[in-house]
């Protein structure tokens, strides 16, 4: 496949909406719609663009323009991308909110991210409207995008950029020091993990004839944003997000949705390994699995078991589909932490403690760029409020990801361990430093340090 990238994720929709209208775009699953108390069935690109066309109206009528942000707390609806298009048409931000969050954490991305505006479901505006009150500027919130009031004075906070280099999100991720990080995300990080995806191939090769992906991750991750959503907006295919990953009726959805490919976190092949075996095991359409952390030693039962392949790939948040790492090729390894050979456009520097190159099938830290042009092309802009640690991470040229990786002489890219204090739950980064911070702010607790514990269903 070509791909000519656009100059927004809008623009993206409104290409594929014009060629392919009456396609699914978007659908919901019954016991997701349960769940969120929504109507299930599928949403076609054509009726998706009313939706936008709605809520871009309800934006700029109430006077939101280009270079604000607005908060959003919509857990897995489908909603949230209607949401997010309508706003990216006018040049809004989305600063996408974890819906398990608490007061304190509200707080703090509240006041960090400055957005004019904050939607969210009901259940969460006690929460919300508490860490409102505890900010220095008023802030609105509402259940919904209709009737919007006007946004919050001196919202305009993005930097004045435009197309592809215009601010698109901005999303929080954990760090080992100190508070979570803002990406800020341009056009350009989503534009390309979408013509990325549809370029892959191999084992993980999608078609323009109406894919199907399901995904039970979390809509305010990277993963679910940059990669499930664009990749379906870029060839036309169609996005079933559950509200959750639900072990005992995983495969009913998948068989029921008719979906073509899925995403996944490690968790989920062993709890699907850890289930009875069933006649209905081989009962679907999928082409291939796109994730990380599946259990080496459960790769190549799980494929044998589900019949189709797991596509190993590494990427963060703060490199998006500039620096992303898989193994889609029919030569890959199994079983073996194999991230596959990286492609020609991505160069990579694999750096000991004194950030010298090791020798070959030596450990170290993966350093990542794009091997050609603006080396950052496709990587979060920077760190909002940050330039001290947006220089550290791209010191002396390289984005130092802190990932511990090693290089056969094959090419091939095997992942060791994280340098960083992280704890990975369930394909969540907790920084141990933060829950430090907290267990210490207790009277009785004069020391704390805290460290992960391997789990076999929940990694740590």
């Amino acid at each position: 496949m070509t791909f000519e990238m656009p100059d927004t994720v809008y623009d993206a929709f409104q290409r594929t909406a014009q060629t392919w209208p009456a396609r699914d775009m978007l659908c919901v699953m019954p016991s997701t719609a349960q769940k969120y108390g929504i109507e299930a069935g599928a949403l076609s690109y054509r009726a998706a663009q009313e939706h936008v066309q709605r809520y871009a109206q309800a934006f700029k009528g109430a006077g939101y323009i280009s270079g604000m942000r607005v908060a959003v707390l919509l857990e897995n609806r489908p909603d949230f991308f209607l949401v997010w298009l309508a706003m990216n048409s006018l040049g809004l931000s989305v600063v996408p909110i974890n819906p398990d969050l608490r007061r304190a954490e509200l707080e703090y991305l509240l006041s960090h991210s400055e957005p004019a505006l904050v939607i969210a479901i009901a259940s969460r505006h006690l929460d919300l409207r508490q860490a409102i009150d505890r900010l220095s500027f008023d802030l609105p919130l509402v259940k919904e995008c209709c009737d919007l009031p006007p946004p919050r004075d001196g919202a305009s906070v993005a930097e004045p950029k435009s197309g592809q280099a215009q601010e698109a999100a901005v999303l929080y991720t954990s760090g080992t020091t100190g508070n979570p990080k803002g990406c800020v995300l341009p056009n350009s990080y989503f534009l390309l993990a979408g013509a990325w995806y549809a370029k892959l191939g191999g084992l993980a090769t999608l078609s323009k004839d109406g894919e199907r992906m399901i995904t039970p991750l979390p809509i305010f991750h990277m993963n679910a944003m940059a990669y499930s959503f664009m990749a379906m907006i870029t060839v036309g295919g169609c996005l079933i997000a559950l509200d959750r990953f639900h072990p005992s009726t995983w495969w009913d959805d998948v068989a029921r949705s008719e979906a073509t490919c899925l995403h996944y976190l490690g968790v989920m092949p062993s709890m699907l390994m850890n289930a009875p075996a069933r006649d209905s095991d081989r009962a679907h359409q999928i082409k291939f699995g796109f994730g990380a952390g599946v259990d080496p030693k459960l790769q190549a039962p799980f494929e044998d078991r589900f019949d189709f392949p797991l596509v190993e790939a590494w990427a963060m948040t703060e490199t998006g589909a500039g620096a992303v790492i898989a193994a889609s090729t029919q030569a890959r390894s199994i079983g073996v932490a194999s991230l596959g050979i990286p492609q020609s456009d991505l160069a990579i520097s694999i750096v000991d403690h004194d950030g010298q190159e090791v020798a070959q099938g030596q450990s170290g830290e993966l350093l990542v760029r794009r091997a050609e042009g603006d080396p950052k092309f496709g990587f979060f802009s920077h760190y909002y409020k940050n330039p001290e640690a947006t220089a550290e991470a791209w010191a002396g040229g390289w984005f130092h990801t802190g990932d511990l990786v090693m290089q056969n002489a094959s090419g091939e890219v095997f992942f060791v361990d994280r340098k960083k204090n992280m704890i990975r739950r369930s394909g969540e980064n907790i920084a141990a430093v933060e829950v430090e911070s907290i267990l210490m702010k207790h009277p009785l607790i004069s020391a704390v340090a805290v460290c992960a514990v391997a789990d076999e269903t929940r990694g740590d």
